[in-house]
């Protein structure tokens, strides 16, 4: 991506997501959870769908963004989280922290896009990044 795609905001091109990988059918597990998300945010998504469930990067990871965790029929989005497992503003920092870590770590696995309500989305089917969310996950609550 050139400079100027960089300053302002350019979008990566994601081949289209397979529709017979174990991605498409977890996005297929929690399609509707993901398209209410998808129709509330408006910042770019990047999916990490796992079995039953998936971690959602909203905006621009690793530096501006917010995540959403859909799970058991349900999305329970950063600040929900936060007042559930009462987060002091230490503790949510280091959240957030931790999340950029596990990005930046993952920021070489392939991505794919697919359309969700209309929209074009990031699937990112990376067991890597799912573990490290999923350990920050467990780890701050």
């Amino acid at each position: 991506m050139g400079m100027l795609g960089k300053w302002f905001g350019a979008r990566h091109t994601y081949p289209p997501l397979e529709a017979d990988s174990d991605a498409q059918h977890y996005l297929d597990d929690i399609n509707k959870e993901l398209e209410g998300l998808a129709r509330q945010v408006r910042g770019p998504l990047e999916v990490v769908p796992t079995d039953h469930e998936a971690f959602v990067f909203i905006g621009k990871p690793p530096k501006q963004f917010g995540i959403a965790w859909i799970h058991d029929g349900k999305v329970s989005s950063f600040q929900k989280l936060v007042e559930e497992w009462q987060l002091s503003a230490e503790q949510r920092y280091q959240f957030i922290h931790e999340l950029q870590d596990a990005y930046e770590h993952a920021e070489g696995v392939r991505r794919y896009s697919a359309k969700i309500a209309g929209r074009r989305i990031t699937v990112t089917p990376s067991p890597m990044l799912e573990r490290a969310v999923h350990e920050v996950f467990e780890h701050m609550h």
